[in-house]
């Protein structure tokens, strides 16, 4: 694909080589080399002179820092969810906002699976306890934990990964339920070959043993679970959460776990991300707490990344981004073409 110019791209953090290198033949490209995402203010003057983002979730794309970006045409999320932008500021600017949806589907599911088994079984609670040098003997009532197997799995979203939740569940013998707004056509099928039953919100809670999350992020969604919906879970019930931190009031979720209500949970995500030391769910051995890594296999990384690529140079050759997150946005147009 021959380019007229070549556009200047930040690349908020380390990607890939491969991908990478498809990027550099098409911009000019400047990555951030530090382990930890830059500072907002940084983040805002990097963007003053570029012309596309390749950006992390953990990289805020405000109304403010789009309006000090006028030569931005493209931002491209690696992830998923988008709600690191403010995509209603972004569309009115005409930048496109690009992601990556479906590559992640199967690393997910399979990471949120691993969760389960993991707060179920108390498998981080005894590697702490053998590397501890704590670990004694074998005994009969060493780490008990509920069984997973032929257990009823409820989940909160019946979207790529929610479906590919169920369908690992099948494996066990689960008993599945899910709670959607929306169901098409598709999804109706796969809840079919799942055995899966779609209930409300507040039956799944009372019914289940393992509950998990798969919802966006959203003004909606947002504290989706507390108090009163961890009162209403079963005794002994986990929670799995492998979609947004801020899905969960997580003090809440502490008090639910401290209290012997509920037997545990198992997180790959927080609010805040880091969590903040001292936090209360640290504090608790039946809670797993993983840094977000839900979709880190080596493919799946790579194949977000190179979707993140496709969606700038898209934008560069005068189209929409193949994954575009705000589709009605107008493109902004080239400013006066670089040097280069």
């Amino acid at each position: 694909m021959k380019l007229q110019s070549r556009p200047k791209v930040f690349v908020t953090r380390e990607i890939a080589e491969a991908p990478l290198a498809v990027l550099r033949r098409a911009a000019q490209v400047e990555v951030w080399g530090r382990p930890t995402p830059p500072p907002y203010s940084e983040l805002r003057r990097k963007l003053r002179d570029a012309d596309g983002a390749l950006t992390m979730l953990t990289d805020r794309i405000d109304a403010a820092a789009i309006a000090a970006a006028p030569r931005l045409r493209v931002v491209s999320n690696f992830a998923v969810g988008v709600d690191n932008i403010d995509l209603e500021a972004a569309t009115r600017a005409g930048i496109a906002i690009g992601h990556t949806p479906g590559v992640l589907t199967d690393a997910t599911a399979d990471f949120a699976f691993a969760l389960m088994l993991a707060a179920a079984r108390r498998v981080a609670q005894g590697d702490r306890l053998v590397r501890a040098g704590k670990w004694t003997t074998w005994g009969p009532r060493v780490l008990l934990g509920p069984e997973v197997f032929g257990a009823t799995l409820g989940i909160i979203g019946w979207g790529a990964i929610g479906r590919a939740m169920a369908r690992r569940a099948v494996g066990f013998q689960m008993r599945v339920l899910y709670a959607t707004r929306s169901a098409p056509k598709r999804a109706e099928t796969d809840a079919r070959l799942a055995g899966a039953r779609r209930v409300t919100i507040d039956r799944l809670l009372v019914e289940s043993d393992f509950v998990s999350l798969h919802v966006p992020l959203t003004a909606q969604t947002r504290h989706l679970l507390g108090a009163r919906e961890f009162a209403r879970m079963k005794r002994g019930a986990i929670l799995i959460n492998t979609a947004r931190g801020a899905v969960v009031d997580e003090r809440a979720l502490a008090r639910a776990i401290r209290s012997g209500h509920l037997g545990g949970a198992g997180l790959d995500v927080t609010d805040p991300e880091p969590i903040a030391r001292g936090d209360a769910l640290l504090k608790l051995d039946n809670v797993v707490i993983t840094p977000h890594i839900g979709s880190a296999s080596y493919a799946t990384r790579e194949r977000m990344a190179a979707i993140a690529v496709e969606n700038l140079i898209a934008v560069f050759a005068g189209k929409k981004p193949p994954r575009c997150a705000n589709p009605s946005v107008a493109l902004r147009p080239a400013d006066k073409p670089r040097e280069g």
